[in-house]
């Protein structure tokens, strides 16, 4: 019999996804057969299955965590904002269409049904479901068939555990806020609090613990310290509103990432940033760009909105100066886009209109109403239009537009697998000198022998040595930091409960 348990929080970035992926992991380690699932997610940042469907990023992270493929039930429905009232509703998989948030809000009593069919799935597969929330269930204007938290617990009876972030400030009233806001059956379904993120001195915490328990009647299943030094993916981009920005230094490898105001799939730049010898910079609007080696364009959701702010925050001319200097320029999906010579969209898949590119790749871009959600597989071409070798690669393509090759650029790849079926095409451009790039493979750089052979050539145009971590594989870093998130959720919070909440103490016990 398949049970269930959900972590819901008091908010968003509270900790929901980082803490889920931890126990999916413990899970595993136990011998526990558990899958993620996330109902309703809300991400720019999004991954394609084996099967070419798009889930949330996060939900690919935490399957891997469980040790599995990610699948598309892991995450029914996801919604990719496009505005601030309206975003691209994908279900199972694919575009179902736009919608603005009201049209969205009185959709979501059809959408259960899509909510229900994944679930059923996954549970028919696995002994339990770990099912992360959204926001937070107190949201009482959302209520009304809600899918996102209680809506979903009361469809397939799972008990609930609350988080709360304390480092924000203000966990108890968090905490006993969200419960008092609540319906009756919906407070029932609380088993227990995790609070998250903690600094310092739990015992000078426990006065509030005693509160929180006595005024709540639930436990303090734990109490998670803020952890460093262990790599695990982030959900969303808000996480880089408090990431730790270095400056540039002489000895290392500098690469800045222009977050774009639509940013999506910025984890694609992890394995940079995890490496020794590599500074990696997120430039926010109004910062300048400065000194750099690398600058890397990323995926939008928005190229044209995105690419008319770049202009209007001047950063077109700093990227001039820039390559004028001898630096490297780089473009990934919507990033890649811009660096042609145009991009129109004449049926309106973004918002309508046409643009001249950044004009450094010649290529030509016309948006289409058509997702293309696919796993690839390619390797360098032998033309040389990189000054490193680029070997094979493997990744996946999320994107609205199509690009076509105007005459005197080189292809970067070679596309020999596209959703496991054999193909024959091209991806990527490059400049003559092959210091301006740009492709449509998202986790390109999660490739251990290009992103190597890449960074080698930057040290080598900036007269260092690569003393990063080589060749070491990206994976086994990912395997490390799930190994370590678990342990360290281990030591603070109490599993045998947990355990119990889920109606597995028995399985724990054989």
């Amino acid at each position: 019999m398949t049970t269930a348990l959900m972590i819901q929080g008091t908010g968003s970035h509270v900790g929901k996804s980082v803490l889920t992926a931890a126990l999916c992991r413990i899970f595993r380690e136990d011998g526990i057969a558990a899958a993620p699932f996330k109902p309703q997610n809300m991400a720019l940042n999004s991954f394609v299955t084996e099967e070419g469907h798009e889930i949330g990023r996060a939900q690919a992270m935490q399957a891997e965590a469980a040790g599995l493929k990610p699948h598309v039930d892991m995450n029914p429905i996801l919604l990719k904002p496009e505005s601030d009232k309206g975003s691209q509703v994908i279900i199972q998989g694919k575009v179902y269409g736009r919608m603005m948030a009201a049209e969205y809000h009185r959709f979501k009593g059809e959408a259960k049904r899509f909510v229900k069919e994944s679930f059923d799935r996954l549970a028919a597969g696995y002994k339990l479901v770990v099912i992360e929330g959204a926001g937070s269930p107190a949201e009482v204007n959302l209520r009304e068939n809600d899918i996102a938290n209680m809506g979903t617990a009361k469809m397939v009876d799972a008990p609930v555990i609350l988080v709360g972030d304390i480092d924000r400030g203000g966990v108890f009233a968090a905490l006993v806020g969200t419960l008092e806001l609540l319906e009756e059956g919906e407070r029932k379904r609380v088993k227990g609090f995790i609070i998250n993120k903690f600094r310092g001195d739990v015992s000078l915490l426990e006065p509030g613990l005693d509160f929180l328990e006595e005024k709540t009647g639930l436990p303090v299943l734990g109490v998670v310290p803020m952890f460093s030094g262990i790599y695990v993916e982030e959900e969303d981009g808000v996480a880089l509103d408090n990431s730790v920005q270095e400056a540039a230094t002489a000895d290392n490898v500098d690469i800045v990432v222009i977050r774009l105001p639509r940013i999506s799939n910025f984890t694609d730049f992890d394995p940079l940033a995890t490496e020794e010898s590599v500074n990696l910079r997120y430039i926010n609007e109004g910062e300048p760009i400065g000194k750099t080696d690398v600058i890397i364009l990323p995926g939008t959701k928005n190229t044209l909105a995105d690419l008319r702010y770049l202009r209007e925050a001047g950063y077109d001319e700093e990227i001039k100066g820039h390559l004028a200097g001898g630096g490297f320029l780089i473009g990934v999906c919507g990033g890649y886009q811009m660096l042609g010579e145009s991009i129109s969209d004449p049926q309106g898949a973004e918002e309508g209109g046409s643009m001249e590119g950044l004009g450094y790749l010649k290529i030509k871009t016309v948006m289409k109403e058509e997702k293309r959600t696919v796993q690839v597989e390619a390797a360098g071409t032998n033309k040389g239009a990189l000054p490193f070798e680029a070997g094979s690669i493997k990744g996946y393509e999320i994107h609205m537009g199509e690009s076509f090759y105007t005459g005197g650029t080189k292809p970067l790849f070679d596309v020999t697998s596209r959703n496991g079926e054999a193909a024959m095409t091209c991806d990527g451009a490059a400049s003559v000198d092959g210091r301006t790039w740009g492709t449509y493979i998202h986790g390109i750089f999660d490739n251990d022998e290009f992103r190597t052979s890449f960074l080698q050539s930057v040290a080598k145009k900036k007269g260092i040595n690569f003393g990063g971590k080589g060749t070491s594989s990206f994976l086994e870093r990912k395997e490390e930091g799930f190994k370590k998130l678990a342990d360290h959720v281990r030591c603070h919070v109490d599993m045998d409960k947990i355990y119990d909440i889920a109606g597995l103490s028995q399985d724990a016990l054989s």
